[in-house]
């Protein structure tokens, strides 16, 4: 025959189960807090990559932006200092009398004032130039780029 049964057994035997679902609960929200706090910190270690990286790739485009346009203003003053001495060379072999020579001084007086101008000012002042230029006179900055656009394409269309 069967013994009798425990029943201090029995009666802790909900209170102990109750306690294992408690356990498995509390383990299981200490899982979930630490997945959220690695997750967390990934996230954290991605974005500081990200923006460490977005900060390199910036830094670069300034570089090689400024590197640019120390060329363009270098390229600029070299053409400056051409056509200053072209207008110069031209001044000295020109004939210095009469029309001819009225002409030829004329255009010597614009190629060093031009070469001066771009020696002084560089491309920047060539650009502010041009924008200029095109706000005061928008409608004839506009049919001079489609006549430009037009020869371009013209140029670089294959003949048949």
């Amino acid at each position: 025959m069967a013994g009798p049964s425990n029943p201090t057994k029995n009666a802790n035997e909900p209170h102990n189960a109750s306690q294992a679902v408690s356990n498995v609960a509390d383990r299981a929200k200490e899982m979930a807090s630490n997945l959220s706090d690695k997750a967390k910190d990934a996230g954290n270690t991605a974005i500081n990559k990200a923006e460490g990286a977005a900060s390199y790739v910036g830094h670069k485009a300034e570089d090689a932006a400024s590197f640019v346009g120390n060329k363009a203003d270098d390229a600029t003053a070299a053409v400056g200092g051409s056509l200053r001495s072209l207008g110069s060379s031209l001044r000295q072999k020109a004939p210095h009398e009469g029309m001819m020579g009225d002409a030829s001084s004329a255009v010597a007086n614009t190629l060093e004032r031009t070469g001066r101008h771009l020696q002084e000012e560089g491309f920047r002042g060539v650009i502010d130039d041009m924008t200029n230029a095109i706000r005061r006179n928008p409608i004839p900055a506009l049919f001079v780029g489609i006549g430009v656009g037009f020869l371009l394409a013209r140029a670089l269309t294959p003949r048949r």
